[in-house]
């Protein structure tokens, strides 16, 4: 790169500039300490230091605030940073960083050197939970110790931005927010080893291997604030359950979670209503409720609640469900600001691949006349019940409809191209896969789809807490001890969250749900010159990550007792990972010999959390933790997204060393991704967001016909390998259009959720 003359040679004529500091005092340019300042910026990164230098000279002016200089610079950073320059990203975070230091500096008189005055300070003006103060002065101080500084450094700007504007309180650094995150996650330990995890949870999230799920993130340290990313209810068809399910959604909504409703019990459109028949208006009506909730009750002004409506493929309102978000029709029957999901069983999925009729029923007709709640079955049990009523049409079941399963799944799938939804949950897989079929079934799956167990109306709501293991961050050796961590983190969120309503509290306690989840695989894999085709490689990855959770809950399970309903679970028989026995470890495991001990491990002592692994999306907090989101390939190597701050560069961390090793999801023939989301089911017991992308312009993905472009049966294809290839949700459908060239999806609410 051509150097050009430093700031200094370029601007003798500004000799005479006045600076306005941050306190209101005026002082003349000081290009010293200007240069100071980008050196540190730049240090150990490609940036040349001389070239911002340059790029600031024409932004100066008499008067100009020390704050104006800084944005500046990091303007100047951004403008500079590209596919070929992509460090300059990090020289923005830093200078980003550096700002929030001296700001910091001016508001409370001190940086990092009084964590003690921090936490009082705090607690007393309510911003920090007082649990704190069951660490004595001499244990903060010790604490505080801990804190490095240079951690805040390896933040790029995108990461350092987010972390700054969603998660700090007032007045609040970096390392102070993380240290206390960690004490207060370790006030569970016994008092002579809480300052031990203390110290392991800290350096864990501060140097970015484990990332907290943002309710933690930002919850953690409020008084009273609710910890759980996670939510599903389910609606029992009554007025009280409806209204219950309704106004416990709110309070979810208020403390930032994400919830899934089932909505399946409810009588459809024309169904009896107190003997009446042709009277009842369905599910649209409710979901119009819980619309209008998720817009009324929105999260402290942060943004609208996020709620997933759940149906099963059987409900006679299935049709009216798929265009409630269509233009056309009557607006009093519909919800655009929730995110419809379909759960979908074995059978009809059979019939998609046969073209075979399908029929849809009301569970009102079907329980009064028969007997049966047809939404709490599944596998052969669902299929033998439907078979009856097939055979009760025209007789004892009179409100139906026939359609082609085929057909049906077409207006699916028109639906997902068009707006992202609906997601498909695949609930014979999820329900296989469920430990608890001794107390009950899963209805559905949460806002992400990848984190779900047993629901029953009005007395246990799916209740899940998150955390993630990165990937980018982490050598093989490390891995045990950080799953280790992450594991006993999220079982101590547990005992010191305060769930927003009681059935949250009474599965807490019965099945103690966590997700230990994954980010930065495509950055894993570049790092290591290998692609999404290496599924041996990627399975014995998550065979480790999945043997070391489970290990971890069994020890804690010694130490502090089993789930509540361990007892008749099939952890209990001596199954594993997705309820599956040991004779499949024999045949599919690297090295199966130490789960065959784990399982009869866990049959003596009993296991903590009835789900321990759950794979979110992380599409934001992969940004402050600086790697790929998620398990998926990044959807471009280098871009620029677009921020109310501005444009705001993203790349994954090895963009400079491994670039031909990322490998682009809008060029990635998506079969072969869903190959690498089914082989890490596998070891994930609960489940995985898989988004898929679409590339609709010609050529893409069929280099030996340059003229064809992906059809509508691809898409099924690839769909339909997806149910066959074992895996227990999709998450949104993405498309590339054509000619354009704009990817086109529907809202990405994760944040409500997972991060």
């Amino acid at each position: 790169m051509q150097q050009t003359l430093p700031v200094a040679a370029q601007i003798s004529h500004y000799a005479d500039i006045n600076v306005i500091r941050r306190d209101g005092s005026k002082a003349l340019l000081d290009i010293s300490k200007i240069r100071s300042v980008v050196n540190w910026a730049c240090a150990g990164l490609e940036a040349n230091p001389i070239t911002l230098e340059a790029g600031l000279t024409t932004r100066l002016r008499n008067g100009v605030t020390t704050r104006e200089i800084q944005d500046n610079l990091i303007n100047c950073a951004l403008e500079m940073c590209s596919l070929s320059e992509p460090d300059w990203r990090y020289v923005a975070g830093r200078l980003h960083i550096w700002s929030l230091w001296k700001d910091t500096l001016k508001s409370r008189g001190y940086q990092y050197d009084n964590y003690c005055l921090t936490v009082e300070s705090k607690v007393e003006c309510n911003q920090y939970d007082q649990r704190l103060l069951s660490y004595t002065q001499e244990q903060l101080q010790q604490a505080s110790s801990w804190i490095n500084p240079d951690w805040d450094l390896d933040y790029d700007y995108a990461g350092a931005v987010l972390l700054t504007k969603r998660y700090l309180t007032r007045d609040e650094l970096p390392q102070e927010a993380l240290l206390t995150c960690a004490l207060l996650l370790a006030l569970v330990e016994a008092p002579e080893q809480r300052l031990i995890w203390a110290r392991k949870f800290y350096e864990a999230i501060a140097t970015r291997k484990i990332s907290l799920a943002t309710p933690i993130l930002a919850n953690l340290r409020v008084p009273n604030g609710s910890l759980s990313s996670c939510f599903i209810l389910a609606m029992d068809d009554s007025l009280e359950s409806i209204f219950d399910t309704v106004k416990d959604a709110a309070r979810i909504s208020k403390n930032g979670g994400g919830v899934g409703v089932n909505v399946s019990r409810v009588r459809a459109t024309g169904s009896w209503v107190m003997g009446k028949p042709n009277t009842s208006g369905g599910i649209l009506p409710w979901i119009k409720l819980l619309n209008d909730t998720a817009i009324a009750v929105n999260q402290g002004g942060r943004r609208a609640g996020a709620i997933t409506v759940s149906l099963d493929i059987w409900h006679l309102d299935v049709p009216e469900f798929l265009e409630m978000q269509t233009e056309n029709g009557d607006q009093r029957r519909k919800a655009y600001d929730i995110f419809p999901q379909l759960v979908v069983t074995d059978e009809f999925m059979r019939r998609v691949v046969a073209k075979e009729e399908w029929t849809l029923v009301d569970p009102y007709q079907v329980r009064t006349q028969l007997g049966i709640e047809i939404s709490g079955l599944w596998g052969e049990e669902f299929e033998q019940i439907y078979q009856q009523i097939e055979e009760s049409l025209g007789k004892t079941i009179t409100l139906y409809k026939k359609v082609n399963a085929r057909e049906l799944f077409k207006t699916i799938m028109r639906s997902q191209v068009e707006t992202g939804m609906p997601y498909l949950a695949f609930k014979d897989t999820i329900n296989r896969a469920n430990p608890n079929q001794h107390q009950g079934y899963i209805p559905g799956v949460n806002l992400c789809c990848e984190s779900f167990s047993n629901v029953k109306p009005g007395a246990e709501g799916h209740t899940c807490n998150l955390n993630s293991i990165n990937l980018a961050n982490l050598e093989e050796t490390e891995i045990p001890n950080i799953c280790r961590t992450a594991v006993r983190m999220l079982d101590n969120t547990i005992e010191i969250t305060n769930p927003p309503f009681h059935a949250s509290r009474t599965h807490n306690q019965k099945y103690r749900t966590i997700g230990v989840g994954a980010m930065g695989l495509a950055d894993w894999l570049a790092k290591r010159q290998l692609s999404y085709r290496h599924l041996q490689e990627i399975s014995n990855l998550f065979e480790d990550i999945g043997y070391y959770c489970t290990h971890t809950s069994m020890e804690l399970a010694k130490e502090r007792g089993a789930y509540g309903a361990f007892p008749g679970s099939e952890w209990s028989k001596g199954k594993l990972i997705g309820a599956k026995p040991p004779a499949w470890f024999l045949e599919h495991a690297h090295k199966p010999e130490r789960w065959l001990q784990l399982a009869d491990s866990i049959q003596q002592h009993g296991i903590r959390n009835s789900h321990i692994s759950a794979i979110a999306p992380n599409t934001s907090s992969s940004l402050v933790q600086g790697c790929t989101a998620s398990v998926l390939p990044v959807y471009s190597r280098f871009f620029y997204d677009k921020w109310a701050q501005g444009t705001v560069p993203i790349a994954p961390p090895f963009i400079n060393e491994h670039f031909w090793y990322y490998q682009e999801s809008k060029y990635l023939e998506q079969k072969q991704v869903v190959k690498a989301i089914a082989t890490i089911q596998q070891w994930i017991d609960t489940g995985i967001s898989m988004e898929l992308i679409f590339n609709l312009n010609q050529g893409v993905y069929f280099s030996q016909e340059p003229e064809r472009a992906i059809k509508a049966k691809d898409i099924l294809e690839t769909l339909i390998m997806a149910w066959q290839e074992g895996c227990k949700a999709v998450y949104y459908i993405r498309t590339v259009q054509k000619d354009s060239f704009k990817e086109s999806k529907g809202d990405n609410n994760c944040t409500a959720c997972a991060n």
